[in-house]
């Protein structure tokens, strides 16, 4: 794979985070990870001292660079990816949906497709999201946690460009756009987690178990009628 894999993106970082009028594809082609964007590590620690929470923010985005994203594709669901998996569908108010594993990237576009039919999760996920930046901008100041939430971006900018390389070049895969959702619903589920982080949200929050089974190298797509589909 070139250079090409990923276009230039438009800031993203900025609350709300992408409406739910249109399907993953189109939600996450525009992949945001901008490393021009990274804070410097004084500039960083200036405002630490000022607002300490951000220090464990830094933190979960170091964490998050050295996660196996997009390693276990296609691969089966073990039992703690399917406890996680049940974890999230419970928190997110859909206790009668069930995980499945998608076997390939075919598979994997067919189920990105069906969300643009079938949307009822994305918007159970954006009103927690608004919950959460609601008790965040309680915390903080917006120009804060935007700061911090483009920093989150540009740390998992380049790491996640380099695992959807990998990945993509494993299985021969040439949809750029397919790869470039895969990333970006990558990073709106690092931007949902570090907002529970932020916010002082519950550790079984259905953003964190989101991003624990992103982080265990798998991609849960979305729900479509009684399946949770997760590549």
């Amino acid at each position: 794979m070139g250079a090409q894999l990923f276009c230039a993106p438009p800031e993203a970082s900025k609350l709300p985070h992408p409406s739910n009028d249109t399907g993953l594809m189109s939600r996450f082609s525009d992949f945001s990870g901008d490393p021009t964007h990274l804070i410097s590590d004084a500039e960083l620690e200036e405002l630490e001292q000022e607002i300490p929470i951000l220090a464990g923010l830094r933190r979960f985005g170091e964490e998050a660079v050295r996660m196996p994203w997009f390693s276990k594709l296609g691969r089966p669901l073990d039992r703690e990816e399917r406890a996680l998996a049940r974890s999230f569908l419970d928190g997110l108010g859909f206790p009668d949906v069930e995980p499945a594993r998608l076997r390939d990237w075919s598979e994997a576009a067919d189920a990105a497709m069906t969300l643009d039919i079938e949307p009822a999760h994305w918007e159970a996920e954006e009103s927690l999201r608004a919950g959460l930046a609601a008790d965040a901008l309680d915390l903080l100041s917006e120009d804060a946690l935007n700061i911090a939430m483009t920093h989150v971006s540009a740390l998992l900018g380049e790491r996640l460009r380099g695992a959807v390389e990998e990945a993509a070049d494993f299985w021969e895969v040439e949809d750029l756009e397919l790869l470039n959702a895969a990333a970006g619903a990558a990073l709106h589920a690092a931007h949902g987690a570090a907002l529970s982080l932020v916010s002082g949200a519950e550790d079984d929050h259905p953003f964190r178990r989101k991003f624990a089974l992103f982080a265990r190298g798998r991609w849960p797509i979305g729900i479509a009628g009684l399946t949770l589909n997760i590549f």
